[in-house]
């Protein structure tokens, strides 16, 4: 994999109506160009997004070990660290402009495929705040070579 990569991140957010009790989906997708480099068995992921209605940008850092862990931070406007390990609950502060909250993730299924030129990542966890679930969530994270 080359140094200059680009990454695409694609969620779905499922959160059942509490008026209507239908599934609604959300769907956000970024797109940036980032840094790879492979450091101790681990993948590492380096890029900067903007804040859509907000002057700024977040900066990312994704660190992948291979069909083990995901863990995403971000520094700037907000500020957290995500972990993702398939069966495992992962409870963190998030840190907006807004104030705080607390977040946790239970990771369902984590794959990660790796080849020359590209990996591709997948992960289906439920998201929660505060203790109480918010929304069953799908990540694709998709880094290719420049």
């Amino acid at each position: 994999m080359t140094k200059d990569v680009l990454i695409t991140i694609s969620g779905l957010h499922y959160e059942e109506n509490i008026q209507t009790g239908e599934e609604e989906t959300e769907p956000v997708e970024v797109i940036c160009p980032a840094v790879y480099y492979f450091k101790n068995g681990k993948h590492y992921i380096l890029y900067e997004a903007p804040v859509e209605g907000m002057s700024g940008t977040i900066k990312n850092k994704i660190k992948i070990k291979e069909n083990e862990s995901l863990e995403v931070t971000k520094s700037g406007l907000t500020n957290t660290h995500l972990f993702f390990e398939k069966g495992r609950l992962a409870v963190t502060q998030y840190e907006t402009p807004y104030g705080s909250i607390v977040v946790g993730t239970h990771t369902r299924e984590l794959t990660v495929d790796v080849a020359e030129d590209r990996i591709d990542v997948y992960v289906r966890y439920e998201l929660d705040v505060s203790g109480d679930k918010i929304a069953d969530c799908v990540i694709r994270i998709k880094v290719e070579a420049k």
